[in-house]
């Protein structure tokens, strides 16, 4: 292998790929990454170099242009190599090449000498067949409800985000148990649904990607990167039994105003897992804590017209929930202070906190 590349260039293709390599492994090539180069096909062009890391559950490649002088492959220490290059000055030019079981990086007047380990050893969890393939916007799609994901691995199942069609459309759904978060996106065809786990969520292109799913894995391929992930293995609980159909008390606020007054209030408790009571009355809520000998209150001007009701919620839920929201003004629909509370804002996000006792 020759090659040379830009230092912005790598820089860019090693940032992705490296995410899901893990500095400590019992399987020593797991720590490395695969470097792959191909000249282009007139000899004349630029040819491309290929990135590729994995920890066996995830495995991402991007790739780029390069200056090839002789095609080849190796796998290197991902953290070592990225660390030289991120160092090397702005603008300096890195040539590659090898030896035997090594990698000669040369920059300027810097040289360095990584051990290699053989390339067949890289592990490929591409292998197999998908069950459907289609094009979304789909990290457009998980952005919204990625706070609702749990990270209780004793319920690993609900550890991601569960990616599906309903009513003929793509949908996301989180949730911890506490609080759930449902994303409808544009119309699609049906696939059997799949649990994206949450370290992957993060990691999906944005824009327009190509989507390919099946029982075991799932794969999103936009130009110059494609992440593959095993799925979650277990069955997502029915989410939608836990969505109240006949919550009729219904307010509207502003968005903006509600959360900067959830945020001071809660200044006073110790705990983001602190309950905040909303009280209800024609025109206004009050938002109240307390913690101790700590008090605070704060009201806001609330479109309602039904019964008064107090009704309690986690700080750090309400939060968070009102900040996966865009629109200015948030609907909380409501049944009594014990039953889950349904926000919308009038889009395709509908979230779901359940009440705590205040």
């Amino acid at each position: 292998m020759r090659a040379s590349f830009e230092r912005s260039e790598l820089l860019r293709l090693l940032g992705p790929a490296t995410k899901p390599v893990e500095a400590r492994n019992t399987i020593p090539v797991l720590a490395n990454i695969l470097l792959s180069v191909t000249p282009s096909a007139d000899g004349i062009t630029d040819g491309t170099v290929s990135i590729t890391g994995t920890d066996l559950d995830i495995r991402i490649t991007t790739t780029g242009a390069a200056k090839v002088a002789e095609p080849g492959a190796v796998t290197v220490d991902a953290k070592r190599f990225e660390d030289i290059v991120r160092k090397l000055p702005a603008g300096a030019e890195i040539a590659v090449s090898t030896e035997p079981n090594t990698l000669i990086v040369k920059a300027g007047r810097s040289r360095f000498k990584l051990p290699t380990l053989p390339v067949e050893d890289f592990p490929d969890i591409t292998v197999g067949e998908f069950d459907a393939t289609f094009t979304a916007d789909v990290a457009a799609l998980f952005k919204p409800v990625q706070y609702a994901m749990s990270d209780e691995q004793t319920r690993y199942y609900l550890c991601g985000v569960y990616f599906h069609v309903a009513d003929g459309k793509l949908r996301a759904v989180a949730t911890t148990g506490h609080v759930l978060a449902q994303h409808d996106g544009p119309a699609a065809e049906h696939f059997a649904g799949i649990i994206v786990p949450r370290k992957v969520v993060p990691l999906v292109p944005p824009g327009e990607v190509t989507v390919s799913v099946s029982a075991s894995k799932v794969r999103f391929a936009a130009p110059g990167i494609e992440v593959v992930s095993k799925v979650i293995d277990g069955t997502y609980p029915d989410y939608q039994r836990v969505i109240p159909r006949g919550n009729d008390k219904v307010a509207r606020v502003d968005r903006a105003a509600l959360a900067a007054a959830n945020d001071r209030v809660a200044t006073v408790v110790s705990e983001r897992g602190r309950a905040v009571k909303l009280s209800f009355t024609a025109g206004a809520v009050v938002l109240s804590t307390r913690n101790e000998a700590n008090e605070a209150q704060d009201e806001l001007a609330a479109e309602y017209a039904s019964a008064p009701i107090d009704i309690g919620f986690q700080t750090g839920y309400v939060a968070s929930t009102l900040a996966a929201f865009s629109g200015e003004t948030v609907e909380i629909a409501m049944n009594d202070p014990g039953s889950p509370a349904i926000f919308r804002d009038g889009g395709p996000l509908l979230a779901i906190i359940m009440p705590m006792r205040v």
